[in-house]
């Protein structure tokens, strides 16, 4: 039953990563490629309507943890504690940024929303992969299931390491590519005029980019934990994963190159998709990596909640979620189509 659950929050925070990241892509992304007021507002336009509907996924997934593994919970939150905050108030930021921009007409106004917008994006994203890449190095997590994560050290990896160091800040980087790309195939999808050519020129600047990062990324993660590898090896059926990947990459610019932009979003979802479930596949059982001992890590057998518990959570969790993929099936459809010069931050 643990490992059901290991399943469920990876696929849960997996898709906050998917739908939000889009938001944080056309953040990112809207100072270069919306440069008018009205072209900036059919950039809000485009996420008006799912921004905030996208973020209950990571309140969710984060949910689904307290309840499954609540030991990696406590722990997370209290060696986290500094960046956690700090992303609370990006998140804040977003919002705030989104629906006060249009409440007044003055330049300076809209000017220092708009940049604000643009820094929380940039800064979420790269929390994000930061995130990943602690998950993935492991933190000084001692014996008593707890330790103290200071926000950075020498930037160094070993036993003790901060929470941004050079492999936390690569992932970072590659995560801010990425997401803003995503971002790019969502803007094609929803936008014409100039900011779909902007949005156009992007997306063809940032694949290649994704592309050299993520090689980066990969030898500098086999270096750092050279286990998940083992671990994917190991199991054959992770390599349809890898596979997802390399098809996705690959056929990312050909979609763009015949402008399908549909495809070319499903392929930028193929990416982070293929990568996140590799990623969970690869650190399963271990939820939370000690650099300082194996015996003490937080895996699936010694911080799951009772079976019992994890069983009727189970119930209620399905019916959660076939009503949440209804609401979402309903409101992508309401407001499918691309967005006009002119339309209002909610697309209507």
């Amino acid at each position: 039953m643990g490992s059901i659950w290991f399943a469920l929050v990876a696929v849960m925070m997996t898709v906050y990563v998917i739908l939000d990241g889009f938001d944080f892509g056309v953040g990112i992304l809207h100072l270069f490629v919306a440069r008018t007021d009205q072209e900036r507002q059919m950039a809000l336009a485009a996420i008006g309507p799912v921004w905030d509907g996208n973020e209950v996924w990571l309140l969710a997934g984060g949910g689904a943890l307290v309840f499954a593994f609540p030991k990696v919970y406590a722990a997370g939150f209290s060696g986290f504690y500094l960046p956690l905050m700090m992303a609370l108030w990006l998140l804040v930021m977003r919002g705030l940024s989104i629906e006060l921009r249009s409440h007044e007409k003055h330049w300076i106004w809209r000017a220092g929303w708009d940049g604000m917008f643009f820094l929380s994006s940039l800064l979420m994203a790269v929390i994000l992969g930061a995130a990943l890449g602690n998950v993935i190095r492991g933190v000084p997590l001692t014996a008593s299931g707890y330790f103290r994560g200071p926000l950075f050290t020498n930037f160094r990896v070993g036993p003790n390491p901060g929470v941004l160091d050079w492999y936390t800040v690569l992932v970072g980087v590659f995560a801010t590519v990425a997401l803003s790309l995503h971002g790019a195939c969502y803007l094609l999808i929803k936008t014409d005029g100039e900011v779909y050519h902007r949005s156009r020129a992007a997306a063809g600047v940032l694949w290649p980019a994704m592309l050299v990062l993520g090689v980066l990324v990969t030898l500098a993660t086999n270096a750092v934990c050279p286990t998940l590898y083992t671990h994917l090896i190991d199991r054959p059926w992770t390599w349809i994963l890898a596979a997802l990947i390399v098809v996705s990459a690959i056929g990312l610019p050909v979609m763009l190159r015949r402008k399908s932009d549909v495809m070319a979003f499903m392929c930028s979802v193929g990416v982070l998709l293929g990568l996140l479930a590799a990623t969970a596949a690869g650190v399963y059982p271990v939820l939370l990596r000690s650099t300082l001992s194996p015996s003490a890590d937080l895996t699936v057998a010694n911080s799951a909640s009772g079976h019992i518990g994890l069983e009727i959570g189970l119930v209620w969790w399905s019916i959660a979620i076939v009503l949440a993929a209804v609401y979402f099936t309903y409101l992508f459809r309401s407001f499918r189509g691309k967005v006009k010069l002119g339309t209002s931050v909610y697309g209507h």
